[in-house]
């Protein structure tokens, strides 16, 4: 306990610094109704006054109900009042929705049968997406889910802007070695506090925080492609995930499936962060 107190110190110094140094009023935080987005709200009510963070939450047409709710939940826990701002305009206007028909009528549960079979209709869809792979419709796929984490962005930093505050990510470090992040979009920030921290590390970290057991022990889900989780996606459990990690970093070599996975995903999404092309200035 006391190791978790110290590193939540430490990240809380480096929340206020980064707003103190570079002179920031304030942070605005996206909060989806997940883990990660919990405790980095966790994190900066300690390091900050309440009025000077403003949590937004962003739905859209698709969201998950359960989602907005919990984002809700969380931000009256923790003693923020959120703005919502739905994003379904801005995602109709850009084109969005044509690439698929709306599912206002459908069931919840229906939508999630669709959205597994079509996911279990490919071999390893979670490379194909970190390599930008795919048949047409695989492709549409993508441009739909990752054009709303970019429209999101765009709102955060808006709202950020107009107020001189600093937009604040929640990305950890097992989601950023392994892919789980949208090029543009939701790494597009200006502070990451718990980058450095491994999923099971951020739940470690959230029961110290006081984060509600219902987000705890709620399946983490980008909430893009109805009824798929993380650790589906991955192939593998978190647990498993970190491990892995853990002893990777070390230098410690590990046989079997699982490390094979990890190390191909490693590479995929290495591949993958190519940011942009240019010549280099002639003589």
């Amino acid at each position: 306990m006391r190791e978790i107190e110290k590193e939540v110190s430490r990240i809380v110094d480096f929340i206020r610094k980064c707003v103190n140094d570079y002179g920031f009023r304030g942070a605005v935080l996206g909060v989806s109704g997940g883990i990660d987005s919990a405790v980095v709200l966790g994190l900066l009510i300690r390091a900050l006054d309440r009025d000077r963070i403003l949590a937004l939450i962003l739905p859209e047409r698709d969201s998950s109900k359960r989602s907005l709710r919990d984002a809700q939940r969380v931000c009256k826990h923790f003693g923020v009042v959120p703005q919502v701002y739905s994003i379904t305009g801005a995602l109709r206007a850009l084109g969005a929705y044509k690439l698929f028909p709306p599912a206002f009528l459908i069931p919840e549960k229906l939508k999630q049968i669709y959205a597994r079979n079509r996911w279990n209709r490919y071999e390893d869809p979670y490379i194909m997406d970190l390599l930008n792979e795919g048949d047409e419709l695989f492709l549409k796929g993508l441009a739909y889910y990752r054009v709303k984490h970019r429209v999101r962005m765009c709102k955060l930093y808006m709202e950020a802007e107009k107020r001189k505050y600093c937009v604040v990510g929640t990305t950890n470090r097992t989601e950023q070695l392994l892919g789980l992040y949208v090029k543009w979009g939701d790494d597009s920030v200006d502070i990451e506090p718990i980058m450095h921290l491994y999923k099971v590390e951020v739940y470690e970290m959230a029961k110290y925080l006081g984060v509600p057991t219902y987000i705890i022990e709620k399946a983490p889900t980008p909430d893009l492609v109805p009824g798929i989780v993380d650790e589906e996606a991955f192939g593998l459990t978190y647990a498993e995930i970190d491990s892995i990690l853990m002893d990777l970093e070390k230098g410690i070599e590990r046989e079997g499936p699982a490390v094979e996975r990890i190390k191909k995903i490693i590479t995929s999404t290495k591949l993958r962060e190519l940011k942009c092309l240019h010549l280099e200035r002639g003589e």
